[in-house]
């Protein structure tokens, strides 16, 4: 996405992460890839689970994140186990969803120039 920011600039786009990561590791990922954008928290994925994008890491891939020193419950304050799908918002000046792009597959994401797409459909 920080490669994109100057194309999300010019479509006079905010670009801001959601993350359920506190406060202190989300600012450790934006220091640490020098990025133009904030990225906020969602204490416990509650705003990800109103919007019904929430799931709960199976216990095969949590073994597997522990494995590698993924501590969920440290970076994100719970022990629930809990992510966000990846998915962007494409959201309009009056507040309002104008594109959702999620996918239930957490290693689907989606592409950059597709949310520059969206944005540009909303200028027109």
């Amino acid at each position: 996405m920080q490669d994109m920011l100057e194309d999300f600039k010019a479509e006079r786009a905010t670009l801001v992460g959601l993350s359920p990561q506190l406060p202190s590791f989300n600012k450790k990922v934006v220091d640490a890839h020098d990025l133009g954008f904030d990225i906020l928290s969602d204490p416990g994925n509650a705003y990800a689970s109103e919007l019904g994008i929430r799931f709960t890491v199976p216990e095969n891939i949590s073994a597997i994140y522990r494995g590698f020193g993924i501590n969920l419950p440290e970076t994100n304050g719970d022990d629930s186990w809990t992510l966000p799908m990846p998915g962007r918002l494409v959201v309009g000046d009056d507040g309002v969803v104008r594109h959702a792009d999620f996918d239930p597959d957490y290693t689907v994401r989606p592409e950059p120039y597709s949310t520059i797409q969206e944005l540009r459909k909303l200028s027109k």
